[in-house]
């Protein structure tokens, strides 16, 4: 083992045994103050305690071209939440996940074997999404266990909500707000639990390595502010599976992100540099930049933006970890950046029709290191927020290719219902 790879284990050990020192100490103190009160502490935890139930149904239908059959799935996620009350700062939370099928099964999940199918990554299965610990004392929140982890906008570490089986990390989380407003936002991850499910053959289930995630922000005004951070993304290598499924998902990215509004105008802007990471068999330096103006005129919304993924050595700018979805179209044709970088130019308009939220948006993709032009999409969504617990949502990603050696046409179009009990 290299001397870094000794020193970064060495490290995330360190990290551990020192949170969970200062939990331990803090549930021993806990204890031993509630001993004296009648009834137990868990008693009263649980007695105040909550229980939610999220009822997510979506259809989604997909045609590609390369394909002779239209995958449709429809599918039910039903997600169980307990969560103890906050007793002397700790509190408990247990989320089970269940993905039924409800209706038409013609797709391929990644794990059902229907591969004259377009993909649908909804495997169907039972599974343990977070099960945590939390501290909360004044500025401190300490999470342990397994957690839904965003960070920022989620371009870089989230949670893939959009997927029905969500990504969930299994390791530490520090967040601390000062005074001063200073933030401070600090993981160690052992274990990223994926969307796939634990009996999908053909990708790993989950990613084990030592992850270091930091973030620090900082307000500079009631309508600015800044915000730092070092993403270290470590994947080890697994029986069974390549490189490019594992080990060459390890990267280390530092970036710089800034928003503001100006009369009106919000604009958010982002830098980043990555590098190969870890284990990696790969040799890359590529960037990332992002530029996004926004404001409504008479509750129409108008954005525009602009994102570079660079490409180096035939390795793009990675985002393993981010919400892809929400990302370089709605079609998701982009979840990994091609070899020769990656640049998407969008414009996008939204507002109500009576109570009905309508979103329009058309992206330009094409290359950051070389002259190919991957095509454009055009996404529609039409939300209707029925009521605080009822919300139905219709969507569409309409993809067309310029490079048909390369990117497939393809249209989906999803229909979501959710209920929120």
């Amino acid at each position: 083992m290299k001397l870094g790879a000794k020193i970064k284990r060495s490290w995330g050990i360190l990290y551990y045994c020192c949170l969970f020192a200062v939990l331990m100490s803090a549930l021993h103190s806990s204890l031993n103050f509630a001993a004296s009160e009648p009834g137990s502490l868990l008693d009263q935890a649980i007695a105040a305690g909550s229980a939610n139930l999220d009822l997510r149904y979506r259809y989604e239908s997909v045609e590609q071209e390369g394909f002779d059959a239209t995958a449709r799935a429809s599918l039910l996620r039903s997600r169980l939440t307990l969560s103890t009350a906050n007793i002397r700062g700790f509190s408990a939370t247990l989320e089970v996940d269940n993905v039924s099928s409800v209706g038409a099964e013609d797709y391929n999940s990644t794990e059902n074997g229907k591969r004259s199918f377009p993909t649908i990554a909804d495997p169907e299965g039972t599974n343990f999404n977070q099960g945590y610990i939390r501290y909360s004392q004044d500025e401190l929140r300490i999470t342990g266990g397994r957690q839904r982890i965003l960070l920022g906008d989620m371009r870089f570490i989230g949670s893939k909500p959009w997927r029905q089986n969500e990504q969930t990390y299994d390791g530490i989380r520090l967040q601390w707000t000062g005074a001063s407003k200073l933030s401070v936002d600090a993981s160690y991850v052992n274990r990223v639990n994926r969307i796939f499910g634990p009996d999908d053959g053909a990708n790993p289930a989950d990613w084990r390595g030592d992850s270091y995630f930091l973030r620090a922000g900082y307000p500079l005004g009631d309508d600015h502010s800044v915000s730092a951070f070092a993403y270290s993304v470590d994947v080890g290598g697994q029986d069974g599976f390549g490189a490019g499924k594992t080990v060459n998902n390890s990267s280390d990215s530092f970036g710089i992100e800034y928003k503001g509004e100006y009369t009106g105008i919000d604009l958010r802007l982002a830098w980043a540099t990555q590098t190969d990471g870890g284990a990696s068999e790969l040799d890359y330096r590529s960037g990332y930049y992002f530029i996004e103006l926004g404001g409504s005129v008479n509750r129409v919304g108008l954005r525009a933006g602009h994102e570079v993924l660079g490409g180096d050595n035939g390795v793009g700018f990675a985002t393993p970890l981010a919400n892809g979805h929400k990302y370089n179209g709605w079609a998701d044709k982009f979840l990994a950046t091609p070899g020769d970088g990656l640049e998407d130019t969008w414009v996008s308009l939204s507002g109500p029709l009576g109570p009905v939220a309508l979103t329009a948006r058309y992206h330009d993709f094409r290359a950051e290191d070389s002259s190919a032009e991957f095509g454009s999409e055009v996404d529609l969504q039409a939300q209707w927020k029925v009521s605080e617990a009822f919300t139905a949502t219709l969507k569409a990603g309409l993809f067309n290719s310029d490079s048909p050696d390369r990117f497939d046409d393809t249209d989906k179009l999803f229909l979501i219902l959710q209920l929120k009990l």
